[in-house]
Parts: C-alpha cells; structure tokens; sequence
C-alpha cells in the first residue's frame, strides 16, 4: 500500500471536498446554509413559492432589512435563489428557488420542522442543564 504525502492528501481532500478539513470550500457553502436567516429564507420559498421582498420580510420576523438583502444577495451569488424584476410602476421584484435551491427545500424543511417540534424537550433540557450547573448563591 504505497504511503501518501501531505500535500497529495491536501489535493485529494479538495477534489473530495471534505468538509472537516479547514480549507475545504463546502465548509464555507456548509456555513452559509447553516445560518438561522438562510435557512428560513430557503424554508419559506420553498413552503410558499416565488416571494417578492416585502412578503419575506413579513413572513421573516425580526428579520432586518440589511440582513434579508444581504441573505438574498448571498443566496443568488450562490445559485440557491433567482432575482426577478419585472418593470411595473413601481418595479416588482420576485424571489424563487433555483433547481440547485429546491435540492435543498426538504433539508430545510425538515430542520425547521424539526426545530418547531422539538423545542419543548430542547427547553426542558436548557433548564434541567442550567438548575444542575447554576452557580451557588454567596451571602
């Protein structure tokens, strides 16, 4: 079994894109659909259909204007998500998943179901942590 160097592992793992490796880009692309606004962005197109702006800032609560740009913008560099306009007066601008996007619609949609069902027992173990790890009171 012949042995490998560093540097040909380095070159391996780039064309295999491993993700624990510090280097690896798909832990950047892995980053970026992790983050709480990226996946509800994706989660509410992919459950509602093409958006225009405002609805998603609606449908986003807490969601700030420059935040929402910024996810979008980010969203459609990475082929996630479409930016349509359409010339009305005033000008209409949809988003809409991609075909790369809609590969990702039931991850999402599974983690944020996941997350709303499971919430209560994640809070029961916040607070059984917190009780059990609570630093003691000094008089």
């Amino acid at each position: 079994m012949p042995t490998t160097t560093a540097a040909q592992r380095r070159n391996q793992a780039k064309t295999e894109y491993d993700a624990f490796l510090a280097a690896c880009p798909s832990r950047a692309l892995l980053a970026r659909i992790s983050d709480k606004w990226v996946a509800l962005v994706l989660a509410a197109l992919a459950e509602e259909g093409p958006m225009r702006y405002s609805a998603l800032s609606r449908r986003l609560a807490g969601v700030s204007q420059k935040m929402l740009t910024q996810t979008l913008r980010a969203l459609e560099r990475d082929g996630l998500v479409t930016r349509t306009v359409t010339p009305t007066v005033p000008v209409t601008v949809d988003y809409a998943l991609t075909d790369l996007g809609t590969s990702l619609q039931q991850v999402m949609l599974t983690l944020k179901d996941w997350a709303e069902s499971h919430m209560d027992e994640v809070s029961a173990s916040r607070d059984q942590y917190d009780a059990a790890h609570a630093s003691p009171v000094r008089s």
